[in-house]
């Protein structure tokens, strides 16, 4: 057999792998190129295995469902009939304040000191356009470039690659340098049958290297943990688990971005947000748990577009807002066990345009900070990152 036919079946056999298996590639090779790479002699010498995973919450989540301020009046005014069924189980947390009592998880981790909330965060963004919105927050710009992310700027900085848990780069991990990221996501492909995989056995006996692969492709189909929803559909704590163990095993993935939809609730909020919760803390839950031991160097920054209206509308949802919170956490949390910011208050004259949680704090100064801390960046370079923000 001449070298171009061999090669071109092994081409053949790669391919066809993606549609015998639900996840495309073995986790232990997915970046094996990358992992051959020596890592920079110019990434800061006490923090250059740190890893950080930005989540998405793309439609907009409530957080005035989420991060409760039971201190303030005016709040049971605007949302008795919402809070009514889980206010004798909220989780207790400093100031007032107190978790959705779906974020068990997260609970813990604050107990831990692992898991900080950031209230009253915004962009500049003022407008209601889910798009829009998204696009400023991920380009991290007060203008967007849709070539220009703010999380491709930050791992040029920190000097490693980056990881889309996603069918295409989002815009976050964009770059005008050409710089391209990796992406991960599991195969819509039906999986073959046994007797497809048998002829296949069959036809590879003899050749050790597409044998070799066809055997990972089985052993892939046969893991129970390659389960997901609807048509193909893979789980959101699936996803974050693999994104754990891809960055756990890759020294040279150093930062990656989950999204998650599902938070546009303009009607039965008080359900919806129930199991997006859920969703949400059983996908940091997994995430952790693929992470292992490299839990302990990885921040975890959850960031939504915007926040929504403070009072309910006629079908016990809310409408587009201004004002979200944000979440940090890790295991090496310098501010952990807290909620920061600034509460706005909410009488209507504290509203934005009477009708919004205000913002009292940029979101991307948050993020500046959290990297500044992590990575070990400069204020030069977080200003790079982010350098519509006066930063300290």
């Amino acid at each position: 057999m001449t070298i171009q036919h061999k090669t071109q079946r092994r081409e053949f056999i790669q391919t066809a792998m993606a549609g015998c298996v639900l996840l495309s590639v073995p986790l232990s090779t997915t970046f094996a190129s990358a992992s051959n790479t020596k890592p920079s002699s110019n990434q800061p010498s006490n923090n250059g295995n740190k890893k950080v995973v930005w989540i998405m919450l793309r439609g907009a989540m409530d957080s005035l469902h989420a991060v409760i301020p039971s201190f303030d009046k005016n709040y049971f005014a605007y949302r008795t009939s919402s809070i009514n069924s889980i206010k004798d189980e909220l989780l207790p947390l400093d100031d007032g304040y107190a978790l959705h009592p779906a974020f068990k998880h997260l609970h813990q981790l604050y107990r831990k000191k692992q898991y900080s909330a950031v209230i009253a965060v915004a962009t500049n963004y003022r407008e209601r356009s889910h798009f829009e919105a998204q696009d400023h927050m991920e380009s991290g710009l007060d203008e967007i470039d849709h070539e220009n992310g703010w999380l491709a700027r930050a791992i040029q900085h920190y000097q490693g690659q980056s990881l889309a848990i996603s069918r295409t780069i989002p815009i976050a991990l964009r770059s005008i340098k050409g710089d391209t990221a990796n992406t991960w996501y599991p195969s819509s492909f039906k999986p073959a049958d046994e007797d497809l995989m048998d002829r296949l056995a069959g036809l590879y006996e003899k050749d050790d290297e597409l044998s070799g692969l066809l055997q990972q492709a089985v052993e892939q189909r046969d893991n129970p943990n390659m389960m997901s929803e609807g048509k193909n559909r893979p789980k959101f704590t699936l996803l974050a688990n693999r994104c754990g163990e891809i960055l756990s095993n890759d020294p040279n993935i150093k930062c990656a971005m989950l999204e998650l939809g599902g938070w546009d609730t303009h009607n039965n909020q008080a359900g919806r947000l129930q199991r997006q919760f859920s969703l949400l803390d059983d996908g940091i839950k997994s995430l952790q748990e693929g992470l292992g031991k490299t839990w302990d160097d990885t921040l975890v920054l959850v960031t939504t577009e915007f926040g929504r209206t403070v009072a309910l509308n006629g079908t016990s949802g809310t409408d587009h807002g201004t004002a979200s919170c944000m979440f940090m956490l890790g295991g090496n949390m310098k501010q952990g066990g807290e909620v920061l910011g600034k509460w706005p208050g909410l009488a209507v004259d504290d509203l934005f345009e009477k009708r919004d949680l205000m913002p009292t704090s940029d979101v991307r100064t948050w993020i500046a900070k959290g990297l500044q801390t992590h990575w070990g960046l400069s204020r030069q370079q977080s200003s790079a990152i982010f350098p519509d923000l006066e930063l300290s």
